[in-house]
């Protein structure tokens, strides 16, 4: 058995998971109150750090979060029809006795030095006839044998459930979180949820209504909390969608980011799936309606492996003046056009399209432009009834100038997708 205080020392992180607990035990929920109280769990040593003292505001607010993300992700969790919970990672919360007592098998897979504590208060609360579906394995999330070793026994398909993780993670860290989940998918059937992706947003969202102007004052004192007790620069990431500049954008990053690893992502918008919240009843009428209001604005992400990649035959098409490369990826038509598409070759690349979405379902199309030398109006009008046939649209990337120029001058710049 590893030293106990030399796994803390090395990733401290999960000290970040006693705040959540403690923060759910003042929301009402009750079993993590009893958690709380065998690890003798105090406010001052779970909500404050070196440099912070959490104010009632932002412990009320931090209440109302993690309250929500909690109960939400539950519900969602439930409602997939998944045999298996895999909470990942699942801190001290007492999520097991819930799942137990509904006939779900249940795995908290967390930081060794999180399950030696957590797994035996957490057990103690569960009946003993019921301890036979509840598993609890130390594992590090970027280790796919770690993974794959903790869910050898697992029954398919399984509901992954993340929250609270991916705030504390490198790019290169997600991105083998997301290989390992996606080859987890792939085996055992089943979906990742996270409430992670979006927690930037829930979190001033729920604010607004209360903080008002010291939104960003207090932002800042829990991003400082965090990382105190991390000692991780905490959202640095791009499965993280900032709040601040352009949103969308951001999320199309990090559905971008999630593509490069096999993965999609559907958006379950937060408001239509949360249930009754406790800690509401701390602040006004108004302001609770108002942050359900705005839950509508944020949602969690459920996600699922992409399919391969099919390949389109394109040897009838092409000729001396133009090329082209097809295959479809889930609902995307990917293009990668050579030489001149004009009044001649177009109607070759409209035929193509048609074809493709005569056999699948579409919903975008990516172009990559980086062999394109020149593109004609007939050639714009194609692009142009892609994206009135796509509901996503249609995104050109790796543009020379020449062609950047045909599209300024046109203004399909501003119609179509263009990557800068």
């Amino acid at each position: 058995m590893m030293d106990q205080n030399l796994l803390e020392r090395v990733n401290p992180v999960f000290n970040t998971a006693k705040m959540t607990v403690f923060q759910l035990a003042s929301a009402g929920v009750e079993d993590a109150a009893l958690v709380a109280e065998k690890l003798n769990l105090s406010f001052e040593e779970t909500q404050n750090s070196a440099t912070t003292t959490v104010s009632d505001v932002q412990m009320t607010v931090n209440k109302i979060i993690v309250e929500t993300r909690w109960r939400t992700c539950a519900a969602i969790a439930e409602n997939t029809g998944c045999k298996t919970i895999v909470d990942l990672p699942c801190g001290y919360t007492p999520r097991a006795k819930e799942m137990a007592q509904k006939g779900i098998a249940y795995y908290g897979l967390d930081l060794p030095a999180a399950i030696t504590e957590a797994e035996p208060a957490i057990l103690s609360l569960i009946d003993e006839d019921q301890r036979s579906s509840v598993h609890f394995c130390g594992v590090d999330a970027t280790n796919g044998e770690s993974l794959k070793a903790a869910l050898k026994d697992a029954e398919g398909p399984l509901c992954i459930t993340t929250e609270g993780l991916l705030m504390y993670f490198t790019d290169s860290e997600v991105g083998a979180l997301c290989d390992n989940i996606r080859m987890l998918l792939k085996e055992h059937g089943g979906c990742w949820l996270t409430a992670d992706t979006e927690t930037g947003m829930q979190y001033i969202l729920t604010m607004q209504p209360i903080a008002g102007d010291r939104i960003m004052e207090i932002m800042m004192q829990s991003k400082t909390t965090a990382e105190d007790k991390s000692d991780v620069n905490v959202g640095g990431n791009s499965l993280n969608v900032s709040p601040m500049g352009d949103v969308a954008e951001n999320m199309k990053n990090a559905m971008t980011f999630l593509a490069h690893h096999g993965l999609r992502a559907e958006r379950m918008i937060l408001s239509e799936h949360m249930p009754e919240i406790n800690s509401l009843a701390n602040v006004t009428p108004e302001q609770a309606q108002a942050i359900r209001h705005n839950m509508q604005k944020c949602a969690f992400w459920k996600i699922t492996p992409m399919e391969a990649d099919i390949a389109v035959d394109t040897a009838d098409l092409r000729s001396g003046s133009f090329d082209m490369q097809a295959t479809v990826t889930d609902d995307t038509l990917n293009l990668s056009l050579k030489g001149r598409v004009d009044t001649l070759t177009a109607p070759k690349l409209l035929a193509l399209y048609e074809r493709v979405k005569a056999a699948h379902t579409l919903r975008s199309v990516m172009v990559d432009c980086g062999e394109l030398a020149y593109i004609s109006s007939a050639g714009l009008r194609v692009l142009l009834i892609m994206r009135k046939g796509c509901p996503d649209g249609v995104r050109l990337t790796a543009i020379n100038p020449s062609v950047r120029e045909i599209l300024e001058q046109t203004g399909f710049d501003s119609v179509l997708d263009v990557a800068d």
